[in-house]
């Protein structure tokens, strides 16, 4: 008898697997992982599951939703395949309905073909993931290095303070008559420093 097995991940703790599971009550198993796609499918504690079943000898046909809930590295994508592919189990991604192997028990060509594709734009889709984190992290530091402003307990004196590009341009309005708010805006320096610049120049 084929235990029919339904194989879901999600990348972390909070996200729900529900929609992998539309069609849950068609298997016999249902086997869930909440890690990144990126480690090797037989270490996650659900593919261990997986595998334990393998060692079993227990004859089952796996499924997935797609093929980027196996992983989003190429080369273990494929090299899980193989390892299915060699134990003739049938593995089937659900929304793309593509099978690894044809009725007569070889391997699909045509599915092994569209798969690789599909596993390379997963990989692709994880490297851009990083690369925005990595943007986003450099873009973070670079803004906390511009405005974290002096160190704590220096002094700046009143004539370097006034002196500052922005400081002059708020220090000009504030003698025209314009107001502390307006000058906030025009400027872009926040309102404790234009008290603070009416402060030491004594302007009212």
């Amino acid at each position: 008898m084929i235990n029919k097995v339904l194989y879901t991940r999600v990348s972390s703790l909070d996200q729900k697997t529900d929609r992998q599971r539309v069609s849950e009550s068609d298997f016999d198993m249902v086997i869930e992982d909440k890690c990144s796609g990126a480690i090797p499918f037989f270490e996650r504690e659900g593919g261990k599951k997986v595998k334990a079943l393998l060692d079993k000898g227990t004859d089952i046909q796996l499924s997935a939703w797609a093929i980027d809930r196996f992983g989003r590295d190429l080369r273990d994508i494929l090299n899980t395949l193989h390892i299915f592919t060699k134990k003739r189990i049938q593995v089937e991604f659900i929304s793309q309905s593509l099978k690894t192997l044809n009725e007569d028990g070889t391997e699909n060509q045509i599915s092994k073909l569209i798969l690789s594709t599909l596993g390379v734009v997963s990989e692709m889709h994880r490297n851009q993931i990083k690369e925005n984190q990595l943007q986003g992290i450099t873009l973070a530091k670079l803004d906390k290095s511009k405005y974290r402003g002096r160190k704590r307990g220096t002094k700046e004196d009143a004539l370097s303070f006034l002196s500052k590009d922005k400081n002059k341009k708020a220090l000009d309005l504030l003698k025209k008559g314009y107001k502390g708010t307006e000058i906030s805006k025009i400027v872009g320096v926040h309102i404790n420093t234009i008290t603070k610049i009416k402060k030491l120049s004594a302007v009212h």
